[in-house]
């Protein structure tokens, strides 16, 4: 089972376009910087796109 679901991330973004946009710029972002919100042993997931999606979940990225 993927983590977090998708159904709880769209409670939060409006739109699953704006939820792949979001999730993929700051997957670029962490890998270019190697700069992540959380501690990496908070993680579930191993890849930045899933780590950008656990931190849209988890409100650290705001949405406009």
């Amino acid at each position: 089972m993927i983590y977090p679901s998708i159904d709880k991330i769209l409670n939060i973004v409006d739109s699953k376009y704006a939820l792949v946009y979001i999730a993929a710029k700051r997957s670029k972002q962490m890998t270019k910087t190697n700069h992540y919100q959380m501690d990496e042993k908070e993680y579930k997931s191993s890849k930045n796109i899933g780590r950008a999606l656990e931190e849209v979940y988890a409100n650290l990225i705001h949405i406009n």
